[in-house]
């Protein structure tokens, strides 16, 4: 299972709001031209991250987007799941939708979709941008 390019560059967006998180909101053409970016890609992506709260955006001359919360409170799984959708690495295991397989009734590898899954989600659920900006610093 691979992020795609919509989780990875969000994700990097979001990382440059959670460094600024104390000034002012970033326009989206600044963060588009550091990441080597669309600024017209980033808006789809930000739009998506302010229907799931967590972006806030200001209009104007020194308009832009800053994080509806702090750093410490947006995990790297928020970040993914509003750009990604699920991140299981099987359909059965997804919980989204019912899924025809013809293992349904006994399937042996199951198990081992489930705990991958939740491995997933245990670092997703738990790492926060501020824990990556903690990272980045101490590198």
């Amino acid at each position: 299972m691979l992020i795609s390019t919509r989780g990875e560059y969000g994700l990097r967006a979001m990382m440059m709001l959670a460094a600024e998180y104390s000034g002012g909101p970033l326009p989206l053409r600044v963060i588009a031209e550091k990441e080597h970016l669309s600024a017209q890609y980033l808006e789809h992506l930000f739009r998506d991250l302010r229907n799931n709260g967590l972006v806030e955006s200001f209009r104007g001359a020194k308009g832009g987007y800053k994080l509806a919360k702090s750093p410490e409170e947006i995990t790297v799984g928020n970040v993914l799941w509003a750009l990604e959708g699920t991140l299981a690495p099987m359909e059965c295991v997804a919980g989204e939708k019912e899924v025809q397989c013809r293992h349904t009734d006994g399937c042996p590898t199951k198990f081992v979709w489930e705990k991958l899954k939740a491995a997933m989600d245990e670092v997703l659920d738990t790492t926060t941008l501020a824990d990556i900006l903690t990272q980045a610093t101490e590198e």
